[in-house]
Protein backbone atom coordinates (compact mmCIF):
# COMPACT_ATOMS: atom_id res chain seq x y z
CA UNK A 1 0.00 0.00 0.00
CA UNK A 2 1.33 3.56 -0.31
CA UNK A 3 1.76 5.65 2.13
CA UNK A 4 0.70 9.46 2.16
CA UNK A 5 2.58 12.50 1.21
CA UNK A 6 3.38 14.25 4.40
CA UNK A 7 2.00 17.94 4.32
CA UNK A 8 4.87 20.36 3.22
CA UNK A 9 6.99 22.18 6.11
CA UNK A 10 10.26 24.30 6.88
CA UNK A 11 11.71 20.86 8.39
CA UNK A 12 10.98 19.26 5.10
CA UNK A 13 13.83 18.85 2.06
CA UNK A 14 10.94 18.05 -0.10
CA UNK A 15 9.11 20.95 1.12
CA UNK A 16 7.21 23.43 -0.98
CA UNK A 17 9.42 26.23 -1.67
CA UNK A 18 8.61 29.78 -2.89
CA UNK A 19 9.32 29.91 -6.56
CA UNK A 20 10.95 26.73 -6.90
CA UNK A 21 10.10 23.04 -7.73
CA UNK A 22 7.68 20.87 -4.95
CA UNK A 23 8.27 17.37 -4.03
CA UNK A 24 6.02 15.94 -6.52
CA UNK A 25 7.40 17.56 -9.24
CA UNK A 26 10.68 16.56 -8.33
CA UNK A 27 9.28 12.88 -8.31
CA UNK A 28 7.57 13.79 -11.43
CA UNK A 29 10.42 14.97 -13.44
CA UNK A 30 12.74 12.10 -11.96
CA UNK A 31 10.20 9.64 -12.97
CA UNK A 32 10.09 11.22 -16.91
CA UNK A 33 14.05 11.56 -16.59
CA UNK A 34 14.17 7.74 -16.64
CA UNK A 35 11.11 6.35 -18.49
CA UNK A 36 11.98 8.68 -21.65
CA UNK A 37 15.56 7.74 -20.95
CA UNK A 38 17.44 11.74 -21.33
CA UNK A 39 17.22 14.49 -19.76
CA UNK A 40 16.21 16.62 -23.20
CA UNK A 41 13.73 13.80 -23.98
CA UNK A 42 11.91 14.67 -20.17
CA UNK A 43 12.20 18.40 -21.00
CA UNK A 44 10.42 18.05 -24.38
CA UNK A 45 7.57 16.10 -22.58
CA UNK A 46 7.57 18.36 -19.76
CA UNK A 47 7.08 21.47 -21.94
CA UNK A 48 10.15 23.03 -20.04
CA UNK A 49 13.86 23.24 -20.61
CA UNK A 50 16.94 20.88 -20.44
CA UNK A 51 18.46 22.91 -17.53
CA UNK A 52 15.43 22.82 -15.41
CA UNK A 53 14.63 18.86 -15.67
CA UNK A 54 18.56 18.64 -14.72
CA UNK A 55 17.98 21.57 -11.91
CA UNK A 56 15.07 19.72 -10.04
CA UNK A 57 17.42 16.80 -10.31
CA UNK A 58 19.81 18.09 -8.39
CA UNK A 59 17.50 19.23 -5.91
CA UNK A 60 16.11 15.90 -5.82
CA UNK A 61 19.16 14.13 -5.03
CA UNK A 62 20.03 16.93 -2.89
CA UNK A 63 17.60 16.38 -0.37
CA UNK A 64 17.36 12.72 -0.55
CA UNK A 65 21.65 13.17 0.22
CA UNK A 66 21.96 9.86 -2.57
CA UNK A 67 22.57 10.13 -6.16
CA UNK A 68 20.35 8.75 -8.31
CA UNK A 69 21.61 8.69 -11.44
CA UNK A 70 25.44 7.87 -13.25
CA UNK A 71 25.40 10.14 -15.93
CA UNK A 72 28.39 10.16 -19.00
CA UNK A 73 28.51 11.82 -22.54
CA UNK A 74 26.72 8.97 -23.89
CA UNK A 75 24.86 6.66 -21.70
CA UNK A 76 22.52 7.64 -18.35
CA UNK A 77 22.41 4.88 -15.59
CA UNK A 78 20.31 4.45 -12.49
CA UNK A 79 22.34 3.28 -9.21
CA UNK A 80 21.08 1.31 -7.02
CA UNK A 81 19.28 3.91 -4.67
CA UNK A 82 18.42 5.66 -8.15
CA UNK A 83 16.53 2.33 -8.56
CA UNK A 84 14.87 1.98 -5.06
CA UNK A 85 13.69 5.54 -5.62
CA UNK A 86 12.38 5.49 -9.10
CA UNK A 87 9.94 2.31 -8.34
CA UNK A 88 8.71 4.41 -5.18
CA UNK A 89 8.58 7.52 -7.03
CA UNK A 90 6.29 6.31 -9.80
CA UNK A 91 3.73 5.09 -6.80
CA UNK A 92 4.09 8.23 -5.11
CA UNK A 93 2.97 10.11 -8.11
CA UNK A 94 0.78 7.78 -9.31
CA UNK A 95 -1.15 7.98 -6.29
CA UNK A 96 -0.57 11.57 -6.25
CA UNK A 97 -2.43 11.90 -9.10
CA UNK A 98 -5.47 9.66 -8.51
CA UNK A 99 -5.68 11.43 -5.14
CA UNK A 100 -6.17 14.87 -6.91
CA UNK A 101 -8.69 13.26 -9.09
CA UNK A 102 -10.35 11.87 -5.95
CA UNK A 103 -10.62 15.58 -4.93
CA UNK A 104 -11.78 17.24 -8.00
CA UNK A 105 -14.97 14.62 -8.44
CA UNK A 106 -15.25 11.89 -11.35
CA UNK A 107 -17.55 14.84 -12.75
CA UNK A 108 -14.92 17.49 -12.88
CA UNK A 109 -13.91 19.21 -16.39
CA UNK A 110 -10.87 17.75 -17.57
CA UNK A 111 -7.75 20.01 -17.99
CA UNK A 112 -4.08 19.51 -18.90
CA UNK A 113 -2.78 18.36 -21.92
CA UNK A 114 -2.72 15.19 -23.73
CA UNK A 115 -0.26 13.77 -26.22
CA UNK A 116 -1.66 12.01 -29.29
CA UNK A 117 -0.92 9.58 -32.06
CA UNK A 118 -2.59 9.21 -35.24
CA UNK A 119 -2.47 8.21 -38.59
CA UNK A 120 -1.41 10.52 -41.26
CA UNK A 121 -4.49 9.96 -43.72
CA UNK A 122 -7.18 9.76 -40.51
CA UNK A 123 -5.16 12.64 -38.55
CA UNK A 124 -4.71 15.41 -41.06
CA UNK A 125 -8.51 15.12 -42.59
CA UNK A 126 -11.28 12.82 -40.96
CA UNK A 127 -10.09 13.43 -36.90
CA UNK A 128 -10.08 16.86 -37.15
CA UNK A 129 -13.65 17.28 -36.68
CA UNK A 130 -14.16 15.06 -33.77
CA UNK A 131 -10.61 16.62 -32.12
CA UNK A 132 -12.11 20.54 -32.55
CA UNK A 133 -15.44 19.57 -30.94
CA UNK A 134 -13.92 17.32 -28.00
CA UNK A 135 -11.80 20.80 -27.47
CA UNK A 136 -14.41 23.00 -27.88
CA UNK A 137 -16.40 21.06 -25.24
CA UNK A 138 -13.55 20.71 -23.08
CA UNK A 139 -11.91 24.42 -22.88
CA UNK A 140 -9.37 23.57 -20.47
CA UNK A 141 -8.07 20.99 -23.13
CA UNK A 142 -4.90 21.06 -25.15
CA UNK A 143 -3.68 18.13 -27.62
CA UNK A 144 -0.46 17.48 -29.36
CA UNK A 145 -1.65 16.05 -32.34
CA UNK A 146 1.55 13.90 -33.99
CA UNK A 147 1.19 12.16 -37.31
CA UNK A 148 2.61 8.31 -37.83
CA UNK A 149 1.23 5.23 -38.79
CA UNK A 150 3.04 3.66 -36.05
CA UNK A 151 1.97 2.49 -32.41
CA UNK A 152 4.15 4.13 -30.14
CA UNK A 153 6.44 3.83 -27.14
CA UNK A 154 3.84 5.26 -24.92
CA UNK A 155 6.30 5.17 -22.65
CA UNK A 156 9.64 6.62 -23.94
CA UNK A 157 7.82 8.58 -26.11
CA UNK A 158 5.18 10.34 -23.16
CA UNK A 159 2.25 9.65 -25.63
CA UNK A 160 -0.95 9.40 -23.67
CA UNK A 161 -2.78 7.42 -26.39
CA UNK A 162 -3.00 6.61 -29.89
CA UNK A 163 -5.69 5.98 -32.74
CA UNK A 164 -4.23 2.59 -35.03
CA UNK A 165 -5.21 0.80 -37.60
CA UNK A 166 -4.45 -2.45 -38.71
CA UNK A 167 -3.19 -5.69 -36.32
CA UNK A 168 -1.40 -5.02 -32.97
CA UNK A 169 1.65 -5.55 -31.98
CA UNK A 170 1.89 -4.60 -28.31
CA UNK A 171 -0.33 -7.09 -26.32
CA UNK A 172 0.24 -5.43 -23.21
CA UNK A 173 -1.83 -2.52 -23.86
CA UNK A 174 -5.61 -1.70 -23.99
CA UNK A 175 -6.94 -1.71 -27.13
CA UNK A 176 -10.51 -0.45 -27.83
CA UNK A 177 -12.11 -1.69 -31.20
CA UNK A 178 -13.79 1.76 -32.63
CA UNK A 179 -14.61 0.41 -36.58
CA UNK A 180 -13.55 -1.43 -39.38
CA UNK A 181 -12.14 0.55 -41.82
CA UNK A 182 -13.72 -1.04 -45.35
CA UNK A 183 -11.01 -1.26 -48.10
CA UNK A 184 -11.90 -1.06 -51.98
CA UNK A 185 -9.90 -1.38 -55.48
CA UNK A 186 -9.57 2.01 -57.47
CA UNK A 187 -8.05 3.55 -60.32
CA UNK A 188 -8.37 6.38 -62.78
CA UNK A 189 -10.70 6.34 -65.39
CA UNK A 190 -7.60 7.56 -68.06
CA UNK A 191 -6.04 4.04 -66.97
CA UNK A 192 -9.10 2.07 -68.44
CA UNK A 193 -8.93 3.98 -71.66
CA UNK A 194 -9.16 1.82 -74.20
CA UNK A 195 -9.67 -1.86 -72.16
CA UNK A 196 -12.92 -3.23 -70.71
CA UNK A 197 -14.30 -2.69 -67.50
CA UNK A 198 -12.84 -5.63 -64.89
CA UNK A 199 -15.67 -7.99 -64.33
CA UNK A 200 -13.45 -10.37 -61.66
CA UNK A 201 -10.67 -10.05 -59.52
CA UNK A 202 -8.40 -12.06 -61.93
CA UNK A 203 -8.75 -9.38 -64.92
CA UNK A 204 -6.55 -6.87 -62.49
CA UNK A 205 -3.48 -8.86 -63.22
CA UNK A 206 -3.45 -7.09 -67.04
CA UNK A 207 -3.01 -3.74 -65.06
CA UNK A 208 -0.27 -2.01 -63.45
CA UNK A 209 -0.16 -1.93 -59.55
CA UNK A 210 0.35 -0.11 -56.58
CA UNK A 211 1.72 -1.16 -53.20
CA UNK A 212 0.83 0.32 -49.68
CA UNK A 213 3.62 -1.62 -48.29
CA UNK A 214 1.99 -0.92 -44.61
CA UNK A 215 -0.42 -3.29 -45.84
CA UNK A 216 0.27 -5.16 -48.53
CA UNK A 217 3.16 -5.40 -50.96
CA UNK A 218 2.90 -7.67 -53.75
CA UNK A 219 -0.32 -9.26 -52.94
CA UNK A 220 -3.64 -8.96 -51.74
CA UNK A 221 -6.99 -11.15 -51.42
CA UNK A 222 -10.21 -10.00 -52.34
CA UNK A 223 -13.48 -10.95 -51.14
CA UNK A 224 -16.97 -10.70 -52.79
CA UNK A 225 -19.43 -8.85 -50.42
CA UNK A 226 -22.60 -11.40 -51.26
CA UNK A 227 -21.18 -14.96 -51.92
CA UNK A 228 -18.10 -14.30 -49.87
CA UNK A 229 -16.06 -15.81 -52.96
CA UNK A 230 -12.47 -15.27 -52.48
CA UNK A 231 -9.38 -14.62 -54.71
CA UNK A 232 -6.38 -13.81 -54.36
CA UNK A 233 -4.31 -11.44 -56.61
CA UNK A 234 -0.44 -10.92 -57.31
CA UNK A 235 1.69 -8.31 -58.88
CA UNK A 236 4.85 -6.49 -59.31
CA UNK A 237 3.64 -3.03 -58.06
CA UNK A 238 4.81 0.21 -60.57
CA UNK A 239 5.19 2.06 -57.26
CA UNK A 240 5.05 1.34 -54.13
CA UNK A 241 4.40 3.80 -50.72
CA UNK A 242 3.78 3.94 -46.89
CA UNK A 243 1.86 6.52 -47.28
CA UNK A 244 -1.88 6.52 -47.89
CA UNK A 245 -2.50 9.81 -49.66
CA UNK A 246 0.65 8.99 -51.52
CA UNK A 247 -1.06 6.15 -53.32
CA UNK A 248 -4.38 8.11 -53.88
CA UNK A 249 -1.98 10.79 -55.77
CA UNK A 250 -0.76 7.91 -57.65
CA UNK A 251 -3.82 6.61 -58.45
CA UNK A 252 -4.86 10.03 -59.70
CA UNK A 253 -1.77 9.90 -61.86
CA UNK A 254 -3.11 7.29 -63.51
CA UNK A 255 0.31 5.01 -62.34
CA UNK A 256 -1.81 2.14 -61.49
CA UNK A 257 -4.45 0.73 -59.13
CA UNK A 258 -4.32 0.70 -55.81
CA UNK A 259 -6.32 -0.83 -52.79
CA UNK A 260 -7.01 2.10 -50.01
CA UNK A 261 -9.25 2.93 -47.12
CA UNK A 262 -12.52 3.70 -48.93
CA UNK A 263 -13.54 6.67 -47.11
CA UNK A 264 -9.88 8.47 -48.76
CA UNK A 265 -11.24 7.46 -52.13
CA UNK A 266 -15.01 8.59 -51.61
CA UNK A 267 -14.73 12.05 -52.67
CA UNK A 268 -12.68 10.90 -55.84
CA UNK A 269 -14.85 8.69 -56.82
CA UNK A 270 -18.47 10.77 -56.10
CA UNK A 271 -15.99 13.50 -58.31
CA UNK A 272 -15.33 10.75 -61.10
CA UNK A 273 -11.90 11.57 -60.50
CA UNK A 274 -11.26 7.89 -59.63
CA UNK A 275 -13.40 4.62 -60.33
CA UNK A 276 -14.42 1.28 -58.30
CA UNK A 277 -13.06 -1.48 -59.63
CA UNK A 278 -14.74 -4.73 -59.36
CA UNK A 279 -17.10 -2.64 -56.66
CA UNK A 280 -18.93 -5.98 -54.82
CA UNK A 281 -14.82 -7.14 -54.49
CA UNK A 282 -13.55 -5.92 -51.16
CA UNK A 283 -10.14 -6.51 -49.52
CA UNK A 284 -10.06 -7.78 -45.76
CA UNK A 285 -11.30 -4.55 -43.40
CA UNK A 286 -8.76 -3.12 -41.26
CA UNK A 287 -9.71 -2.46 -37.70
CA UNK A 288 -9.38 0.79 -36.24
CA UNK A 289 -8.62 0.78 -32.47
CA UNK A 290 -7.67 3.32 -29.74
CA UNK A 291 -4.75 2.24 -27.70
CA UNK A 292 -3.10 3.29 -24.62
CA UNK A 293 -0.75 1.78 -22.02
CA UNK A 294 -2.92 -0.19 -18.85
CA UNK A 295 -2.89 1.64 -15.60
CA UNK A 296 -4.93 1.50 -11.97
CA UNK A 297 -5.56 5.28 -12.65
CA UNK A 298 -6.54 7.11 -15.69
CA UNK A 299 -7.00 11.23 -15.61
CA UNK A 300 -9.86 12.76 -16.60
CA UNK A 301 -8.68 14.09 -19.47
CA UNK A 302 -7.73 10.58 -21.21
CA UNK A 303 -11.10 8.90 -19.80
CA UNK A 304 -12.87 12.34 -21.65
CA UNK A 305 -10.63 12.21 -24.76
CA UNK A 306 -11.87 7.76 -25.11
CA UNK A 307 -15.34 8.24 -24.34
CA UNK A 308 -15.87 11.01 -27.06
CA UNK A 309 -13.46 9.05 -29.66
CA UNK A 310 -15.18 5.69 -29.19
CA UNK A 311 -18.80 7.63 -30.10
CA UNK A 312 -17.27 10.09 -33.03
CA UNK A 313 -15.17 8.39 -35.30
CA UNK A 314 -17.70 5.28 -36.16
CA UNK A 315 -20.09 7.72 -37.19
CA UNK A 316 -17.51 9.70 -39.01
CA UNK A 317 -16.59 6.81 -41.01
CA UNK A 318 -20.06 5.58 -41.66
CA UNK A 319 -20.41 8.89 -42.90
CA UNK A 320 -17.93 8.63 -45.47
CA UNK A 321 -19.17 4.82 -46.71
CA UNK A 322 -22.21 6.49 -47.59
CA UNK A 323 -20.29 8.69 -50.26
CA UNK A 324 -19.91 5.29 -52.08
CA UNK A 325 -22.83 2.80 -51.82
Amino acid sequence: MTEPLDPPSSASPLALRPGGADRVELMQTFVRIVESGSLSAAAAQLGTTQPTVSRRLQMLERSLGLRLLQRSTHRMKLTEDGERCFARAKELVTSWEAFEADLRGTGAEPEGTLRVLVPHAFGQDMMIGPLADFLERYTGMKVHWFLQDREPDFIAEGIDCAIHVGELQDPSNVAILLTDVPRIVVASPDLLRGRPMPEHPSELTAFPWLALTTFYRTDITLTHRETHESERITFDPRMSTDNLFALRSAALRCLGVGVASAWVMAEDIAQGRLIQLVPKWRSTPLPMYLLYPYAKYYPARLRRFVEAMRIAIPTVIEEEQRKIR
